[in-house]
């Protein structure tokens, strides 16, 4: 497939070409002709109390092909959770035992425009959740076809946005891109008494995406620097209309794209209100008219529609960072449609922005309390195209059994780790398993009003060093990563160890710990 002009080195945000896909102009979805469709929710299959009168609520996901209607004149077959893309939204209450039953229902099924691997294997990570590390989504943990793997999530956290999607090594790019990831939402009696419900309260799924001219997906990660597709998708669908009311929003905003970061703003001028990042509430709300949002970042912000008329148009626009490749129409994202049908103005959140909303752990904690400061430097190999972290790669910890680790905290650590990119010029969204941390600064100075509050991915834009802070409260062995994915792939990833000491044996092993099992499910089970 072509690239886009041979690029081996990071671009400015330019437009390059009119578009990255295949399909004819006639053929090309345009902004703002979509509906809006909200996410569709899994139903728990089975929901039982355990000894301990913990509520345990089950759930059943089946990697498989389907199609999805994007385009006008074509459908794209994609890999979906369920065959649908993006996924099922699993929702549920704090302190709710979960266990996900995922089965790879793919024998016989390879990616449609990549032909690299002749079988596809998973490896499913709750991205956000502090999972025990048997059920994290270890890239060496696969699943193959026709097996599966149930995974224990105990939901301890406070209320988040977080996203479960497709981590199996080298594989991870393709997996997601052709439809693997999905949101998974965990409330608490704090953020509901806080911020709107219900209809009101609306997760939205970010993807950019290109086509071949027949409508299958295109894939081009261009050298391993990059996907950036020219169609922009929300919920599945592009550049769609949201019919809203005179009254508050809350919205969930996840960028699931391979590699592009966006920096939306209301094309009103007037800022949101952000309330949440990516580990829940920050501790007070800020008013933001535009934020870098990397992948797999997380923001839940609020907008006030009362103040526009019926009939007002407000568009979700995209200012773009450097080193995005843009085309056509990536400067947009989503309208919205303010409508004239009544309000419940008994709602107390209505019209309510909260100023004070919920103090945290890792929003409480101490630099002086640090025990130790490492240094994670993020670059290219030029001559090899390889990522790297500190000039090691994913490569490395396979080849050494799986033991290398590039940090060993103790079991209750908390530690400083300063994450750098300054060559090349490319920027990448780290994230970090297991925790949420406190974003200290960036290059000395204080972090933007949109960060402060517990975060799982930094966004290390270029010649960023941005300091933050973290507390290692469970025992076992975990990755870090660049979240552009092709970066990840190629082999932007290590692992770090808590309270572990070498040599010794791992209880919880995250490859033979919990194997995946032969599936002898009936097919819709």
């Amino acid at each position: 497939m072509m690239g886009y002009a041979g690029l081996t080195q990071p671009l400015g945000n330019t437009v390059l070409t009119k578009s990255a896909s295949g399909l004819a102009d006639r053929d090309m979805p345009r902004p703002y002709r979509a509906a809006f469709r909200p996410l569709p929710r899994l139903a728990p299959y089975q929901v039982l109390t355990d000894a301990d009168g913990v509520r345990v609520e089950r759930y059943s996901v089946t990697a498989r092909a389907g199609t999805a209607s994007i385009l006008p004149k074509y459908t794209t077959p994609v890999i979906g959770y369920n065959g649908m893309v993006p996924g099922p939204t699993i929702s549920v209450e704090r302190g709710t035992q979960v266990r996900l039953r995922v089965r790879n229902g793919l024998t016989g099924v390879r990616h449609a425009s990549h032909a690299d691997h002749e079988s596809i294997s998973l490896s499913t990570h709750l991205h956000g959740h502090a999972s025990a590390p048997e059920f994290d989504g270890y890239a060496g943990d696969l699943t193959g076809p026709g097996y599966y793997k149930e995974y224990v999530y105990e939901n301890d956290q406070a209320a988040r946005s977080i996203w479960y999607h497709d981590h199996a090594s080298h594989q991870t790019t393709m997996n997601v891109y052709s439809g693997l990831a999905a949101q998974y939402l965990i409330h608490d009696e704090v953020e509901r008494a806080l911020l709107p419900q219900g209809d009101f309260d609306v997760p939205l799924t970010l993807c950019d995406m290109m086509f071949e001219a027949d409508g299958r997906v295109r894939f081009d990660d261009d050298e391993h620097s990059g996907v950036w597709g020219d169609v922009v998708l929300v919920n599945g669908q592009p550049w769609p209309v949201m019919q809203v009311q005179r009254r508050v929003y809350r919205f969930r905003l996840l960028n699931a794209s391979m590699s592009r970061s966006y920096r939306p703003y209301l094309s009103t001028g007037e800022p949101v209100h952000m309330v949440a990042t990516d580990g829940g509430l920050m501790p007070v709300s800020r008013p933001v008219t535009r934020w870098r949002h990397s992948p797999a970042e997380r923001y839940e912000f609020l907008v006030d529609f009362s103040r526009y008329a019926p009939g007002t148009t407000v568009r979700l626009r995209n200012a773009s960072n450097p080193k995005n490749v843009d085309f056509d129409h990536t400067d947009e994202i989503m309208a919205f449609t303010v409508t004239d049908a009544p309000v419940d103005t008994s709602d107390p959140t209505w019209r309510a922005i909260p100023q004070t909303l919920a103090s945290s752990e890792v929003m409480s904690l101490d630099p002086a309390t640090s025990r130790r400061r490492r240094r994670l430097h993020l670059k290219r190999n030029d001559q090899t195209n390889i990522w790297n972290i500190n000039e090691e790669t994913w490569s490395d910890v396979v080849a050494s059994g799986y033991t290398r680790v590039l940090a060993n905290p103790g079991l209750g650590d908390v530690e400083t780790w300063d994450l750098e990119t300054s060559s090349g010029g490319w920027f990448h969204p780290l994230h970090v398993h297991l925790v949420d941390f406190k974003i200290l600064s960036r290059n000395g100075r204080p972090p933007f009003d949109y960060e402060r509050g517990p975060k799982d991915v930094a966004y290390v834009g270029p010649d960023e060093l941005v300091r933050v802070l973290m507390r290692f409260d469970r025992r076992g062995k975990y990755m870090v990563h660049c979240h552009n994915l092709p970066h990840e792939d190629h082999d932007m990833m290590h692992q770090f160890a808590v309270g572990l000491t070498p040599g010794q044996p791992d209880a919880h092993d995250p490859i033979t710990t919990a194997p995946a099992l032969l599936d002898t499910f009936p097919p819709d089970a």
